[in-house]
């Protein structure tokens, strides 16, 4: 879990919990290279927003534990969760797999989508910016 600031609104900080599980955590790990995203390390100012990122293909395997890391960040308060790329959304090119979940939201609910594969790292800043705004 780190907290974020958008570069271009230094008034909002977004805790962002990565589930990096596939190809699109590194257009994640991108967007947060780009400098959009500056890293509030060390602070002690609390989050305006908690947003959970799944990015990648959720198996049957893997699903306990992203509902997990759901459960664990919605004890601390609310959390929006944005479902990055084609398999986060609906399963992507593996949709027909058996174990394979057809997207996060039969698990947790999502609040955003961001469609592609992958979605590029500007898609991410613009979804973050929506959806703490």
């Amino acid at each position: 879990m780190t907290r974020y600031r958008l570069r271009d609104e230094p008034g909002v900080a977004v805790e962002l919990l990565n589930l990096g599980l596939a190809c699109c955590s590194l257009e994640v790990e991108a967007a947060v290279g780009s400098g959009a995203l500056a890293s509030e390390v060390g602070t002690e100012r609390s989050p305006d927003s908690t947003v959970l990122l799944v990015s990648g293909t959720v198996t049957h395997a893997l699903a306990p534990a992203v509902l997990r890391a759901w459960e664990r960040a919605a004890e601390q308060g609310p959390v929006r969760v944005l479902a990055f790329g084609a398999c986060a959304t609906s399963g992507g090119p593996y949709w027909d797999a058996p174990s394979v979940v057809p997207g996060v939201d039969a698990l947790i609910p999502v609040s955003r989508y961001v469609p592609g594969c992958p979605p590029g790292p500007d898609s991410l800043i613009a979804a973050l910016r929506r959806e703490v705004a």
